[in-house]
């Protein structure tokens, strides 16, 4: 009896010191945090050094490598109109393209920053239009499509890397 009690304590024991040494994930930073706000708590990493990329026939996969593919529309058909509209790429770097299939309606886009400021505005005048977003700083945009009665027909929500 004694003899089992001391197998199982240890048997305890050395699940313990195990559990120590598992660990999830791995990275190693520059800098990181919590940032806490009204809307919730996040956490955040800066300056990931460290990363490993598999590569196979099937694609590619970078581990460790923070890499966000969002693509939102924020707003609602107000006026249905019979067009499809894409924007990308999303997230961008320095040109964004809008492109409206079967373009037969007048239409603008306003691109605003995340406090509502207006920083540029132009008439679409082809199936593709380009927007340019060099002069920009990384950050969150929104971009808002016009009709000519300057009603808001669509919004995207824009990442800058």
């Amino acid at each position: 009896m004694i003899k089992n009690k001391s197998k199982s304590i240890i048997l305890l024991i050395t699940i313990l010191l195990w559990t120590g040494l598992i660990q999830a994930q791995e990275s190693v930073n520059a800098s990181g945090g919590d940032a806490t706000g009204s809307g919730g708590t996040v956490a955040y990493s800066v300056g990931q050094i460290n990363y490993i990329t598999n590569t196979s026939a099937s694609g590619n996969e970078n581990q460790g490598v923070q890499q966000p593919y969002e693509f939102f529309i924020v707003g609602t058909n107000d006026l249905l109109l019979d067009i499809s509209i894409t924007i990308y790429p999303n997230p961008t770097a320095n040109k964004l393209t809008l492109e409206v299939s079967d373009y037969t309606t007048k239409l603008s886009y306003q691109l605003y920053d995340m406090q509502g400021k207006l920083l540029n505005h132009e008439l679409i005048v082809a199936s593709q239009t380009k927007v340019n977003m060099d002069s920009f700083p990384p950050a969150t945009y929104f971009v808002h499509l016009i009709n000519p009665e300057n009603k808001k027909v669509q919004s995207f929500k824009i990442i800058k890397n």
